[in-house]
């Protein structure tokens, strides 16, 4: 339910925000809005906006297809708002680095909810590292997608140029693992023993 809540909150928001300007400005992670007027709302809000259609049907279906799985294990590890909880913080932690790096540089944006769907998709991936999960059209274990993901994300940051937030990811993934494992420090355990057994 919850998941459903926040795809349909952050699919008519982006919508609404294609076509206005204002609201766009008024969401989006920008750093001298946080240093000068301290709104710091926006390092959750600019997670509810997308830069387009691809952009936000990319986050959403992926956030559709982890978060479901992922909200019974946070509901019943932190309670009805688990998740939610998870999902916030996640916006907060995977951008937090990309804010204090640029929180002096005036023509800085970041937007979208990579940085918290890579968490979930990270948290999902060390409960069931051999599921399925397709890049594009591609089938490939979820590990494989793991380190795929990093490397790139990894690759991509460093280069740079190309108007995605790929540090936000990364932390974003770090964050979801860390998070998970501190919930539930066996999961790190299984999630070993799964490797030792590949289930193709």
């Amino acid at each position: 339910m919850i998941t459903l809540l926040i795809i349909l909150v952050t699919c008519v928001v982006s919508i609404v925000a294609f076509r206005n300007q204002r609201l766009l400005d008024d969401l989006i992670l920008w750093p001298p809005a946080l240093t000068r007027s301290r709104e710091y709302y926006r390092l959750v809000s600019y997670g509810l906006v997308h830069a387009d259609g691809g952009h936000l049907f990319f986050n959403m279906f992926s956030l559709y297809f982890a978060g479901r799985i992922m909200e019974q294990f946070f509901t019943a590890a932190m309670g009805p708002l688990g998740f939610l909880t998870f999902y916030i913080g996640a916006l907060v932690f995977s951008i937090l680095p990309s804010y204090l790096a640029n929180r002096r540089n005036a023509g800085y944006r970041s937007l979208g909810a990579s940085g918290a769907v890579s968490a979930i998709l990270f948290a999902f991936i060390l409960l069931a590292p051999w599921a399925r999960i397709y890049l594009i059209v591609i089938p490939m274990p979820a590990i494989l997608y793991a380190v795929l993901f990093v490397v790139y994300s990894i690759y991509m940051d460093k280069r740079g140029g190309d108007n995605v937030n790929h540090s936000a990811h990364l932390w974003g993934a770090l964050y979801g693992v860390l998070v998970t494992i501190a919930l539930r420090p066996a999961v790190l355990g299984n999630f070993l023993a799964s490797l030792s057994s590949p289930q193709f």
